[in-house]
Protein backbone atom coordinates (compact mmCIF):
# COMPACT_ATOMS: atom_id res chain seq x y z
CA UNK A 1 0.00 0.00 0.00
CA UNK A 2 1.36 3.27 -0.57
CA UNK A 3 2.25 5.55 2.62
CA UNK A 4 0.89 8.13 3.86
CA UNK A 5 2.55 11.21 5.56
CA UNK A 6 1.92 13.27 8.32
CA UNK A 7 2.97 16.78 9.21
CA UNK A 8 3.36 17.63 12.99
CA UNK A 9 3.54 21.19 12.96
CA UNK A 10 4.25 24.02 16.20
CA UNK A 11 4.73 27.64 15.19
CA UNK A 12 7.20 29.87 16.82
CA UNK A 13 9.40 26.74 18.20
CA UNK A 14 13.12 27.65 17.69
CA UNK A 15 15.33 24.65 17.31
CA UNK A 16 17.32 26.33 20.22
CA UNK A 17 14.66 26.27 22.25
CA UNK A 18 13.46 22.37 21.55
CA UNK A 19 16.84 21.19 21.98
CA UNK A 20 17.37 22.97 25.39
CA UNK A 21 13.75 21.02 26.63
CA UNK A 22 15.17 17.65 25.04
CA UNK A 23 18.14 18.50 27.10
CA UNK A 24 16.15 18.46 30.40
CA UNK A 25 14.53 21.49 30.88
CA UNK A 26 11.13 19.45 30.71
CA UNK A 27 9.81 15.88 30.15
CA UNK A 28 9.55 15.54 25.97
CA UNK A 29 9.37 11.32 25.91
CA UNK A 30 7.50 11.24 22.82
CA UNK A 31 9.82 13.91 21.04
CA UNK A 32 12.46 11.58 21.87
CA UNK A 33 10.63 8.54 20.49
CA UNK A 34 10.28 10.51 17.21
CA UNK A 35 14.17 11.35 17.21
CA UNK A 36 14.94 7.56 17.50
CA UNK A 37 12.52 6.39 14.92
CA UNK A 38 14.01 8.94 12.29
CA UNK A 39 16.23 11.58 11.32
CA UNK A 40 16.82 14.56 13.00
CA UNK A 41 18.23 17.81 11.07
CA UNK A 42 20.09 20.16 13.31
CA UNK A 43 20.90 23.31 10.69
CA UNK A 44 17.33 23.65 9.24
CA UNK A 45 16.52 27.59 8.18
CA UNK A 46 13.46 28.96 7.59
CA UNK A 47 13.28 30.66 4.31
CA UNK A 48 11.44 33.48 5.97
CA UNK A 49 10.88 33.91 9.24
CA UNK A 50 7.21 35.16 9.77
CA UNK A 51 3.98 32.64 9.33
CA UNK A 52 2.44 33.22 6.03
CA UNK A 53 5.41 33.32 4.25
CA UNK A 54 6.63 30.07 5.77
CA UNK A 55 3.88 28.01 5.19
CA UNK A 56 3.23 29.08 1.89
CA UNK A 57 6.44 27.99 0.99
CA UNK A 58 5.83 24.59 2.95
CA UNK A 59 2.96 24.20 0.51
CA UNK A 60 4.40 25.12 -2.37
CA UNK A 61 8.15 24.40 -2.23
CA UNK A 62 8.59 28.07 -3.75
CA UNK A 63 10.87 30.94 -2.48
CA UNK A 64 9.34 33.69 -0.57
CA UNK A 65 9.60 35.38 -3.97
CA UNK A 66 8.60 32.67 -6.18
CA UNK A 67 4.72 32.44 -4.66
CA UNK A 68 5.17 35.85 -3.38
CA UNK A 69 3.62 35.66 -0.04
CA UNK A 70 6.21 38.18 1.35
CA UNK A 71 4.73 38.64 4.82
CA UNK A 72 1.81 37.97 6.88
CA UNK A 73 -0.81 40.37 5.00
CA UNK A 74 -0.66 38.73 1.80
CA UNK A 75 -2.68 35.59 0.46
CA UNK A 76 -1.66 32.47 -1.33
CA UNK A 77 -3.04 31.78 -4.58
CA UNK A 78 -4.44 28.65 -4.31
CA UNK A 79 -4.35 28.26 -7.81
CA UNK A 80 -0.30 27.75 -7.61
CA UNK A 81 0.38 23.96 -7.47
CA UNK A 82 1.04 22.25 -3.66
CA UNK A 83 2.14 19.18 -2.75
CA UNK A 84 -1.26 18.55 -1.72
CA UNK A 85 -2.94 18.59 -4.23
CA UNK A 86 -0.89 16.56 -6.30
CA UNK A 87 -1.29 13.78 -3.22
CA UNK A 88 -5.13 14.75 -3.39
CA UNK A 89 -5.69 14.33 -7.29
CA UNK A 90 -3.56 10.27 -6.53
CA UNK A 91 -5.77 9.26 -4.34
CA UNK A 92 -4.69 10.51 -0.96
CA UNK A 93 -7.03 11.78 1.51
CA UNK A 94 -6.05 14.77 2.67
CA UNK A 95 -6.70 17.02 5.99
CA UNK A 96 -5.71 19.92 7.26
CA UNK A 97 -6.54 20.65 11.62
CA UNK A 98 -5.76 23.75 13.16
CA UNK A 99 -3.34 26.29 12.08
CA UNK A 100 -2.83 26.63 8.58
CA UNK A 101 -2.53 30.30 7.81
CA UNK A 102 -2.32 30.54 3.92
CA UNK A 103 -4.85 33.62 4.29
CA UNK A 104 -4.23 36.88 6.60
CA UNK A 105 -6.26 36.24 9.83
CA UNK A 106 -8.08 39.66 8.77
CA UNK A 107 -9.30 37.83 5.39
CA UNK A 108 -11.76 36.13 8.19
CA UNK A 109 -12.07 33.65 10.86
CA UNK A 110 -13.91 30.89 8.75
CA UNK A 111 -11.14 30.64 6.01
CA UNK A 112 -11.89 27.95 3.07
CA UNK A 113 -8.26 25.72 2.53
CA UNK A 114 -10.05 22.96 0.52
CA UNK A 115 -8.47 24.67 -2.68
CA UNK A 116 -5.27 24.38 -1.59
CA UNK A 117 -5.85 20.27 -1.92
CA UNK A 118 -7.56 19.44 1.34
CA UNK A 119 -10.86 17.20 1.62
CA UNK A 120 -11.40 17.48 5.52
CA UNK A 121 -10.15 20.96 7.61
CA UNK A 122 -10.88 21.97 11.05
CA UNK A 123 -8.97 25.26 11.07
CA UNK A 124 -8.59 27.33 14.14
CA UNK A 125 -5.76 29.91 13.90
CA UNK A 126 -4.20 32.65 16.33
CA UNK A 127 -7.36 34.72 16.62
CA UNK A 128 -9.20 31.44 17.95
CA UNK A 129 -12.48 32.51 16.56
CA UNK A 130 -14.20 29.89 14.28
CA UNK A 131 -14.58 26.46 14.91
CA UNK A 132 -12.65 26.04 17.90
CA UNK A 133 -14.18 28.41 19.82
CA UNK A 134 -17.80 27.52 18.26
CA UNK A 135 -17.36 24.11 19.75
CA UNK A 136 -16.38 25.95 23.32
CA UNK A 137 -20.08 27.84 23.16
CA UNK A 138 -22.02 24.60 22.43
CA UNK A 139 -20.31 21.58 24.05
CA UNK A 140 -18.34 23.54 27.51
CA UNK A 141 -20.65 26.45 27.68
CA UNK A 142 -19.50 27.26 30.75
CA UNK A 143 -15.53 27.81 29.81
CA UNK A 144 -16.83 30.24 26.59
CA UNK A 145 -16.57 33.14 28.79
CA UNK A 146 -12.77 32.16 29.76
CA UNK A 147 -12.18 31.03 26.18
CA UNK A 148 -13.28 34.72 24.80
CA UNK A 149 -10.85 36.05 27.15
CA UNK A 150 -7.79 34.25 25.34
CA UNK A 151 -9.20 36.17 21.97
CA UNK A 152 -6.01 39.36 21.67
CA UNK A 153 -6.49 39.58 17.88
CA UNK A 154 -10.06 41.69 18.36
CA UNK A 155 -9.52 44.50 16.02
CA UNK A 156 -9.89 41.58 13.54
CA UNK A 157 -13.54 42.86 11.48
CA UNK A 158 -15.45 39.51 11.87
CA UNK A 159 -15.69 40.04 15.40
CA UNK A 160 -17.69 43.12 15.36
CA UNK A 161 -19.93 40.83 13.08
CA UNK A 162 -19.35 37.36 13.77
CA UNK A 163 -20.50 34.33 12.94
CA UNK A 164 -24.01 33.34 10.85
CA UNK A 165 -26.23 35.69 13.43
CA UNK A 166 -23.55 39.21 12.49
CA UNK A 167 -23.00 39.23 16.91
CA UNK A 168 -21.10 41.78 17.75
CA UNK A 169 -19.19 39.28 19.86
CA UNK A 170 -15.71 42.48 19.90
CA UNK A 171 -17.80 44.42 22.84
CA UNK A 172 -18.42 41.36 24.53
CA UNK A 173 -14.64 40.24 24.30
CA UNK A 174 -13.41 43.53 25.65
CA UNK A 175 -15.17 43.68 28.16
CA UNK A 176 -14.33 40.26 29.70
CA UNK A 177 -11.12 40.82 28.74
CA UNK A 178 -10.71 44.40 30.49
CA UNK A 179 -11.89 42.72 33.76
CA UNK A 180 -10.64 39.19 33.93
CA UNK A 181 -8.44 37.92 36.61
CA UNK A 182 -5.36 36.30 34.77
CA UNK A 183 -3.26 35.83 37.82
CA UNK A 184 -4.20 32.78 40.19
CA UNK A 185 -2.78 32.05 43.83
CA UNK A 186 -0.76 29.30 42.48
CA UNK A 187 0.42 31.35 39.09
CA UNK A 188 0.61 34.91 40.59
CA UNK A 189 2.67 35.80 37.55
CA UNK A 190 0.15 35.48 34.90
CA UNK A 191 -0.15 38.03 32.73
CA UNK A 192 -2.56 38.48 29.52
CA UNK A 193 0.57 37.72 27.34
CA UNK A 194 1.38 35.03 29.58
CA UNK A 195 -1.01 32.65 31.32
CA UNK A 196 -1.98 28.73 32.52
CA UNK A 197 -4.99 28.05 30.51
CA UNK A 198 -8.17 29.16 32.48
CA UNK A 199 -10.14 26.28 31.70
CA UNK A 200 -9.48 22.50 32.00
CA UNK A 201 -6.79 20.87 29.55
CA UNK A 202 -9.44 18.94 27.40
CA UNK A 203 -10.85 22.16 26.20
CA UNK A 204 -7.89 23.70 24.78
CA UNK A 205 -7.13 24.24 21.50
CA UNK A 206 -4.26 22.58 20.80
CA UNK A 207 -6.56 19.14 22.04
CA UNK A 208 -9.01 20.29 20.03
CA UNK A 209 -6.27 20.36 16.88
CA UNK A 210 -5.87 16.83 17.90
CA UNK A 211 -8.57 15.37 18.67
CA UNK A 212 -10.11 16.69 15.19
CA UNK A 213 -7.21 15.09 13.22
CA UNK A 214 -7.65 11.55 15.12
CA UNK A 215 -10.85 12.02 14.28
CA UNK A 216 -9.64 11.74 10.65
CA UNK A 217 -7.04 9.47 10.92
CA UNK A 218 -9.17 6.56 12.36
CA UNK A 219 -12.06 7.37 9.81
CA UNK A 220 -9.81 7.09 6.96
CA UNK A 221 -9.91 3.74 4.81
CA UNK A 222 -7.40 1.59 6.57
CA UNK A 223 -6.59 0.60 2.74
CA UNK A 224 -6.10 4.53 1.61
CA UNK A 225 -3.01 6.49 2.27
CA UNK A 226 -3.48 9.91 4.25
CA UNK A 227 -2.01 13.62 4.29
CA UNK A 228 -2.50 14.94 7.73
CA UNK A 229 -1.17 18.47 7.79
CA UNK A 230 -1.78 18.58 12.29
CA UNK A 231 -0.52 22.21 12.89
CA UNK A 232 -1.15 24.17 16.31
CA UNK A 233 -0.61 27.79 17.29
CA UNK A 234 1.64 27.04 20.60
CA UNK A 235 4.05 28.18 21.73
CA UNK A 236 3.27 31.28 19.57
CA UNK A 237 2.04 33.43 22.19
CA UNK A 238 0.04 34.44 24.15
CA UNK A 239 1.89 31.91 26.02
CA UNK A 240 -1.20 29.78 27.35
CA UNK A 241 0.00 26.15 28.74
CA UNK A 242 -2.19 24.14 31.11
CA UNK A 243 -1.03 24.38 34.49
CA UNK A 244 -0.39 20.51 35.08
CA UNK A 245 2.34 21.56 31.94
CA UNK A 246 4.25 24.33 34.07
CA UNK A 247 4.95 22.14 36.42
CA UNK A 248 6.37 19.64 34.57
CA UNK A 249 9.18 22.23 33.59
CA UNK A 250 12.27 22.46 35.92
CA UNK A 251 12.95 26.28 36.17
CA UNK A 252 16.65 26.04 37.57
CA UNK A 253 17.38 24.47 33.70
CA UNK A 254 15.85 27.24 31.68
CA UNK A 255 18.38 28.82 29.76
CA UNK A 256 18.98 32.81 30.72
CA UNK A 257 19.00 35.66 27.97
CA UNK A 258 21.72 35.98 25.51
CA UNK A 259 22.84 39.82 25.98
CA UNK A 260 22.09 42.20 23.75
CA UNK A 261 25.17 42.66 22.29
CA UNK A 262 24.40 45.24 19.55
CA UNK A 263 24.05 47.71 22.34
CA UNK A 264 27.62 48.78 22.25
CA UNK A 265 28.13 47.56 18.63
CA UNK A 266 28.55 50.70 16.53
CA UNK A 267 28.28 48.26 13.64
CA UNK A 268 24.67 46.63 15.05
CA UNK A 269 21.92 47.67 12.73
CA UNK A 270 20.72 50.78 12.95
CA UNK A 271 17.41 50.76 14.01
CA UNK A 272 17.77 48.09 16.58
CA UNK A 273 16.88 50.45 19.30
CA UNK A 274 13.90 51.53 17.90
CA UNK A 275 12.43 47.53 17.50
CA UNK A 276 8.52 47.17 18.40
CA UNK A 277 9.78 44.04 20.32
CA UNK A 278 12.39 44.66 22.27
CA UNK A 279 12.38 43.94 26.22
CA UNK A 280 14.06 46.96 27.01
CA UNK A 281 17.26 45.62 25.92
CA UNK A 282 17.38 43.76 29.49
CA UNK A 283 15.87 40.32 30.33
CA UNK A 284 11.98 41.20 31.64
CA UNK A 285 11.66 40.78 35.55
CA UNK A 286 9.38 37.41 34.61
CA UNK A 287 11.51 36.48 32.10
CA UNK A 288 11.92 33.07 33.20
CA UNK A 289 8.46 32.92 33.96
CA UNK A 290 7.78 33.23 30.94
CA UNK A 291 10.35 30.90 29.03
CA UNK A 292 8.74 28.48 31.72
CA UNK A 293 5.59 28.95 29.77
CA UNK A 294 6.65 28.45 26.69
CA UNK A 295 8.45 24.90 27.66
CA UNK A 296 5.31 23.93 29.28
CA UNK A 297 3.84 24.52 25.84
CA UNK A 298 6.38 22.22 24.67
CA UNK A 299 5.59 19.86 27.24
CA UNK A 300 1.56 19.89 26.38
CA UNK A 301 3.20 19.54 22.59
CA UNK A 302 4.67 16.58 23.17
CA UNK A 303 1.80 15.18 24.97
CA UNK A 304 -0.09 15.63 21.54
CA UNK A 305 2.19 14.31 19.21
CA UNK A 306 2.21 10.88 21.63
CA UNK A 307 -1.88 10.91 20.82
CA UNK A 308 -0.83 11.03 17.14
CA UNK A 309 1.83 8.16 17.06
CA UNK A 310 -0.47 6.09 19.25
CA UNK A 311 -3.26 6.42 16.75
CA UNK A 312 -1.11 5.97 14.17
CA UNK A 313 -0.11 2.22 15.57
CA UNK A 314 -3.74 1.59 16.84
CA UNK A 315 -4.49 1.82 12.95
CA UNK A 316 -1.97 0.10 11.83
CA UNK A 317 -0.61 2.81 9.80
CA UNK A 318 2.74 3.91 11.48
CA UNK A 319 4.99 1.56 10.06
CA UNK A 320 4.12 2.58 6.33
CA UNK A 321 3.57 6.93 7.25
CA UNK A 322 6.35 9.05 7.14
CA UNK A 323 6.00 11.89 9.84
CA UNK A 324 8.10 14.66 9.42
CA UNK A 325 8.01 17.52 12.74
CA UNK A 326 8.65 20.93 11.54
CA UNK A 327 8.26 24.43 12.59
CA UNK A 328 7.32 27.30 10.45
CA UNK A 329 9.96 29.80 12.53
CA UNK A 330 11.45 30.48 16.18
CA UNK A 331 11.36 33.13 18.65
CA UNK A 332 13.93 34.74 20.09
CA UNK A 333 12.03 34.77 23.84
CA UNK A 334 14.14 38.18 24.87
CA UNK A 335 17.71 37.05 23.47
CA UNK A 336 19.52 39.97 22.65
CA UNK A 337 16.76 41.54 24.15
CA UNK A 338 13.83 41.04 21.88
CA UNK A 339 11.24 39.08 21.53
CA UNK A 340 9.23 37.56 18.04
CA UNK A 341 10.86 36.98 15.47
CA UNK A 342 10.96 38.45 11.67
CA UNK A 343 14.33 40.30 10.34
CA UNK A 344 16.38 39.88 13.90
CA UNK A 345 18.01 36.27 12.35
CA UNK A 346 19.88 35.49 15.25
CA UNK A 347 19.68 31.73 15.83
CA UNK A 348 16.33 31.16 17.85
CA UNK A 349 15.13 33.52 15.27
CA UNK A 350 15.71 31.41 11.98
CA UNK A 351 16.94 27.54 12.87
CA UNK A 352 13.78 25.42 13.07
CA UNK A 353 13.29 21.72 14.69
CA UNK A 354 12.78 19.61 11.88
CA UNK A 355 12.99 15.10 12.03
CA UNK A 356 11.94 13.03 9.36
CA UNK A 357 10.76 9.63 10.28
CA UNK A 358 9.05 6.68 8.37
CA UNK A 359 9.90 3.45 6.36
CA UNK A 360 13.38 2.83 4.94
CA UNK A 361 14.64 5.79 6.56
CA UNK A 362 17.61 5.77 9.42
CA UNK A 363 16.86 5.83 13.20
CA UNK A 364 18.12 7.61 15.26
CA UNK A 365 20.69 9.66 13.49
CA UNK A 366 21.14 13.27 13.08
CA UNK A 367 22.43 15.03 10.12
CA UNK A 368 24.51 18.64 9.60
CA UNK A 369 23.66 19.00 6.43
CA UNK A 370 21.90 23.60 5.71
CA UNK A 371 18.48 22.59 4.96
CA UNK A 372 15.44 25.11 4.24
CA UNK A 373 11.66 24.93 4.51
CA UNK A 374 12.01 24.55 0.59
CA UNK A 375 13.00 20.81 1.10
CA UNK A 376 9.81 20.09 2.73
CA UNK A 377 7.60 19.94 -0.68
CA UNK A 378 9.77 17.71 -2.41
CA UNK A 379 10.23 15.62 0.39
CA UNK A 380 6.75 15.11 0.64
CA UNK A 381 5.95 13.79 -2.88
CA UNK A 382 9.39 12.18 -3.08
CA UNK A 383 7.47 9.65 0.33
CA UNK A 384 4.64 9.70 -1.46
CA UNK A 385 6.18 8.87 -4.52
CA UNK A 386 4.49 11.76 -6.19
CA UNK A 387 5.48 14.86 -8.74
CA UNK A 388 4.18 18.19 -8.98
CA UNK A 389 2.69 19.15 -12.25
CA UNK A 390 5.35 19.92 -15.05
CA UNK A 391 5.49 23.48 -15.36
CA UNK A 392 3.32 24.70 -18.44
CA UNK A 393 5.64 24.74 -21.92
CA UNK A 394 4.04 25.74 -25.77
CA UNK A 395 5.92 26.27 -29.05
CA UNK A 396 8.84 25.26 -30.86
CA UNK A 397 11.01 27.92 -28.89
CA UNK A 398 12.43 26.43 -25.87
CA UNK A 399 14.43 23.27 -26.81
CA UNK A 400 13.38 20.93 -23.46
CA UNK A 401 10.79 18.67 -22.20
CA UNK A 402 8.27 20.13 -20.45
CA UNK A 403 9.69 17.61 -17.78
CA UNK A 404 12.83 18.27 -17.92
CA UNK A 405 12.14 22.32 -16.52
CA UNK A 406 13.22 22.75 -13.23
CA UNK A 407 9.91 23.30 -11.01
CA UNK A 408 11.28 23.81 -7.73
CA UNK A 409 14.08 25.43 -5.87
CA UNK A 410 14.45 22.59 -2.78
CA UNK A 411 15.04 18.64 -2.83
CA UNK A 412 13.91 15.97 -1.36
CA UNK A 413 15.45 14.94 2.04
CA UNK A 414 14.59 11.33 1.90
CA UNK A 415 18.08 10.54 0.25
CA UNK A 416 19.91 11.87 3.31
CA UNK A 417 17.35 10.35 5.38
CA UNK A 418 18.33 7.16 4.08
CA UNK A 419 22.37 7.55 4.88
CA UNK A 420 23.17 8.50 1.35
CA UNK A 421 26.05 10.79 0.51
CA UNK A 422 25.06 13.96 -1.27
CA UNK A 423 28.48 15.75 -2.32
CA UNK A 424 26.44 18.75 -4.61
CA UNK A 425 24.30 19.27 -1.12
CA UNK A 426 23.98 22.87 -0.64
CA UNK A 427 26.60 24.74 1.79
CA UNK A 428 24.41 27.52 2.72
CA UNK A 429 20.95 28.58 3.64
CA UNK A 430 19.53 31.57 2.80
CA UNK A 431 16.92 33.86 5.27
CA UNK A 432 15.22 36.49 4.03
CA UNK A 433 12.57 39.19 5.73
CA UNK A 434 10.61 41.88 4.98
CA UNK A 435 8.53 44.44 6.69
CA UNK A 436 6.57 43.02 9.40
CA UNK A 437 3.52 44.01 9.17
CA UNK A 438 3.87 47.78 11.84
CA UNK A 439 6.51 49.15 9.59
CA UNK A 440 7.19 49.84 5.49
CA UNK A 441 11.09 50.79 6.65
CA UNK A 442 13.19 49.60 3.96
CA UNK A 443 15.79 48.84 6.87
CA UNK A 444 13.85 45.51 7.74
CA UNK A 445 14.61 44.20 4.58
CA UNK A 446 17.26 41.77 6.04
CA UNK A 447 19.00 39.15 3.81
CA UNK A 448 21.40 36.15 5.41
CA UNK A 449 23.63 33.26 4.74
CA UNK A 450 23.75 30.97 7.15
CA UNK A 451 26.46 28.14 6.87
CA UNK A 452 27.58 25.62 9.70
CA UNK A 453 30.41 28.20 10.48
CA UNK A 454 29.20 31.67 9.82
CA UNK A 455 25.70 33.99 10.04
CA UNK A 456 26.11 36.80 7.59
CA UNK A 457 22.96 39.30 7.92
CA UNK A 458 23.15 42.43 5.29
CA UNK A 459 19.98 45.38 6.01
CA UNK A 460 19.88 47.78 3.44
CA UNK A 461 19.30 51.54 3.44
CA UNK A 462 22.98 52.09 5.02
CA UNK A 463 21.58 50.04 7.91
CA UNK A 464 24.74 47.99 8.91
CA UNK A 465 25.53 44.32 9.05
CA UNK A 466 26.38 41.66 10.85
CA UNK A 467 29.19 38.50 11.01
CA UNK A 468 29.24 36.21 13.33
CA UNK A 469 31.52 32.80 13.83
CA UNK A 470 29.14 30.34 15.21
CA UNK A 471 32.11 27.72 16.27
CA UNK A 472 33.34 30.46 18.74
CA UNK A 473 30.79 32.40 19.30
CA UNK A 474 27.56 30.32 19.28
CA UNK A 475 25.19 33.20 21.28
CA UNK A 476 25.96 35.39 18.74
CA UNK A 477 27.78 37.98 20.62
CA UNK A 478 30.50 39.66 18.84
CA UNK A 479 29.85 40.83 15.29
CA UNK A 480 32.82 40.93 13.45
CA UNK A 481 31.55 42.59 10.16
CA UNK A 482 34.01 45.57 10.92
CA UNK A 483 36.89 43.61 11.79
CA UNK A 484 40.12 44.04 9.45
CA UNK A 485 41.38 40.64 10.22
CA UNK A 486 37.77 39.04 8.62
CA UNK A 487 37.67 41.17 6.01
CA UNK A 488 37.96 38.57 3.82
CA UNK A 489 35.17 35.82 4.76
CA UNK A 490 32.78 39.21 5.22
CA UNK A 491 33.62 39.54 1.70
CA UNK A 492 33.42 36.15 0.56
CA UNK A 493 30.29 35.69 2.53
CA UNK A 494 28.19 39.03 0.55
CA UNK A 495 29.37 37.50 -2.70
CA UNK A 496 27.50 33.88 -1.56
CA UNK A 497 24.62 36.26 -0.45
CA UNK A 498 24.40 37.82 -3.85
CA UNK A 499 24.24 34.18 -5.24
CA UNK A 500 21.57 33.25 -3.36
CA UNK A 501 19.56 36.38 -3.95
CA UNK A 502 19.40 35.85 -7.15
CA UNK A 503 18.72 32.91 -6.39
CA UNK A 504 15.48 33.83 -5.00
CA UNK A 505 13.67 33.98 -8.25
CA UNK A 506 14.98 30.64 -9.45
CA UNK A 507 13.51 28.44 -10.72
CA UNK A 508 10.73 30.49 -13.11
CA UNK A 509 7.60 31.25 -10.93
CA UNK A 510 4.12 30.06 -11.93
CA UNK A 511 2.20 33.13 -10.92
CA UNK A 512 0.66 34.27 -13.97
CA UNK A 513 2.40 31.91 -16.33
CA UNK A 514 0.63 31.10 -19.13
CA UNK A 515 3.53 28.65 -20.68
CA UNK A 516 7.40 28.73 -20.91
CA UNK A 517 8.60 28.60 -24.53
CA UNK A 518 5.99 31.18 -25.82
CA UNK A 519 6.62 33.47 -29.09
Amino acid sequence: MKPSVVFFMMDQLSAKWFEAALGGVCPTPHFDRLRTMGVTFRNAITSNPVCCPARATLATGLTTRGHGVLENGYALDPKLPTFMQALQKSGWRTGAFGKVHLYPHFAGLYPDYKPFGFDATHITEDPRGGDWLDGVESEHPEHYEAALATIWPVAILDFAAYGPKKVNLRERIEKIRSNFQWATPDFPNNTPGAYTLPFPEEVSQTNWITSRALEFIRGTRADRPLFAHISYVQPHGPKCPPAECVECVDASRIPEPAPAEWLTDPHAPKYFDQHRHMTGKVPSEHWRYYRQLYFADIVHLDRQLGRVLETLEETGRLGNTYVILVADHGDLLEDHGFNGKEERHYDACIRVPLIVAGPGLKKGVARDEMVQLEDLCPTALDAAAEKMPAMPKEGPYLKMGAEEIPALPGRSLLPLCRGETAPDWRPAAYCESYNGIWSVALGDWARTIRTQEFRYTFYPNNRGDQLFDLRSDPDEQCNLAADPSRAKIRQELRDQLLELIVRQDYPKTRRDLFALGVH
